[in-house]
């Protein structure tokens, strides 16, 4: 560590940092850290590999695609503290039985997940140094509920992961009395679906593909929305879920650990992965009865403290303060 501990030398690693098609998740969480940080008064700056900064503690975003910067910064610089903040593919997919990423959780002085079941998945040996740091939001500007359609927000980049034609498929052949109109925000990572949603476009008018936008414009359909829905396969902890909620708008999820840990057990806006007909059947409902809809809004209401700014900001604060310790 630097003699001036109240102002660390701090490097975040998201693998990809340069590339514009690695700015999902991983990218707004490295720019919020970094913003936290530097409030907290430490010198910070993101790149996408460590190559010999001098610094006083390495913050790497996934475990396995960091592996080769962290094992670099161990051996060379074995004074600078090692975070390793662990992304859904890390929990839920790469990590299990992976050697190269178990290695950087052993290299690690402290590990950070994202949400409460993650650490459950973690082997014994790592949880007395786990951290849990919910992804924050801030509110958006006022934005009204778009009025004359039940509006649904799907918001992830187009890869298998994510499932991202879901959403489309489950509203194909809806009622025709049905208001539910789909918008989409994401870009193509994967090159097959963009002739899927193109297709799908051109044959489902309740379906509209938006890209990729800018934070603030996505922010803003999420907050006009009526309903946001996560259909992913695997997720750490998606940010997406606490800007729905921040914003007032209730959230469908696939029932996978990275969306329970942050909804709860007991939330009724699950339905299992892959399932079209269960999805359609909670776009539906939360359309047409108001009490569900209402059950739904309140549960999220609930949660809304733990993805207060200042929450995030503490458990930032209360991070970097048990490395210096």
């Amino acid at each position: 560590m630097s003699e001036n501990t109240d102002s660390l030398r701090i490097l975040i690693i998201q693998p990809g940092y340069h590339r514009t098609d690695a700015r999902g998740g991983n990218f707004t969480t490295a720019l919020r850290w970094k913003r936290m940080l530097k409030t907290l008064g430490h010198r910070v700056r993101i790149d996408g590999a460590y190559t010999g900064q001098k610094i006083d503690v390495l913050i790497a975003l996934h475990a396995q695609k960091s592996a080769r910067w962290i094992s670099q910064c161990a051996k060379h610089s074995p004074q600078v503290a090692i975070v390793v903040a662990l992304t859904g593919t890390d929990i839920y997919g790469d990590l299990r039985g992976c050697a190269v990423g178990e290695h950087s959780l052993d290299l690690a002085t402290a590990i950070v997940v994202l949400q409460g079941l993650a650490e459950k998945e973690l082997a014994a040996r790592y949880r007395n140094k786990t951290h849990v740091i919910h992804q924050s939001c801030e509110p958006p500007l006022k934005a009204n509920k778009a009025s004359g359609v039940f509006e649904v927000c799907v918001c992830g980049h187009m890869r298998d992961v994510k499932d991202p034609m879901r959403t489309a498929m489950a509203i194909r052949r809806l009622p025709k009395a049905s208001r539910i109109r789909v918008k989409h925000i994401g870009g193509i990572i994967e090159s097959k679906y963009r002739e899927r949603v193109e297709r799908e476009q051109k044959q489902n008018n309740r379906y509209e593909w938006l890209g990729e936008l800018s934070p603030k414009m996505t922010h803003r359909e999420i907050a006009k929305s009526h309903l946001l829905v996560v259909s992913s396969r695997s997720e750490g902890g998606a940010n997406v879920v606490s800007e729905a909620i921040v914003a007032g708008t209730p959230v469908v999820s696939t029932r996978i650990p990275g969306s329970i840990g942050l909804l709860g057990e007991n939330y009724q806006g699950y339905f299992t992965t892959a399932n079209t007909k269960e999805l359609r059947e909670l776009l539906l409902r939360s359309e047409v009865e108001a009490g569900f809809y209402r059950k739904l809004r309140d549960a999220c209401e609930a949660q809304r403290p733990l993805f207060a700014p200042e929450r995030e900001r503490a458990a930032l604060k209360e991070l970097i303060q048990s490395l210096m310790g």
